[in-house]
């Protein structure tokens, strides 16, 4: 199995504290990611980030097929950092980690996602093709709206 690794880093003009209350809260999670992923959260309870915590969504990446994603927070540091993990989706592998640093400016923000995708040779052809590009394009999309958002 092939892993991968995607680095995102962002600075945001805000307190840490007010990125970490818009970050820790699940249901803005659909305000950062593009509409054209069709990503919907279906299930979850409605309360700010906690270790243990599952969060179900639907989304819509390739051809408007439907795909369920269920996700797990792991871990939790307020203030500094939280953990994702897929435990159902399109993903073999998926692990997110999101850290917070406040800076003289602001918040450095980074995001760091390993991801595996099943289906071994036609896996990686598939991220070849696909799914690396599809990826930039989601924290493109992010980027873009968190800067709108805060900055």
């Amino acid at each position: 199995m092939k892993v991968y690794k995607k680095v995102s880093v962002q600075h945001i003009n805000a307190t840490l504290d007010e990125c970490w209350d818009f970050f820790s809260r699940p249901e803005n999670l659909q305000k950062i990611t593009p509409r054209t992923m069709g990503f919907e959260i279906t299930d979850f309870d409605n309360q700010s980030m906690y270790a243990g915590q599952i969060i179900q969504y639907k989304i819509s990446p390739l051809l408007g097929l439907k795909l369920n994603w269920v996700t797990e927070i792991t871990k939790v540091k307020e203030n500094t950092y939280f953990i994702d993990e897929q435990r159902f989706g399109p993903y073999s592998f998926w692990h997110h980690k999101h850290f917070f640093e406040e800076t003289p400016n602001g918040v450095k923000m980074t995001d760091v996602v390993h991801y595996a995708l099943p289906l071994g040779v036609l896996g990686r052809i598939m991220n070849a093709l696909v799914v690396e590009n599809k990826l930039k394009e989601i924290f493109d999309y992010r980027f873009a709206k968190v800067d709108q958002l805060f900055n």
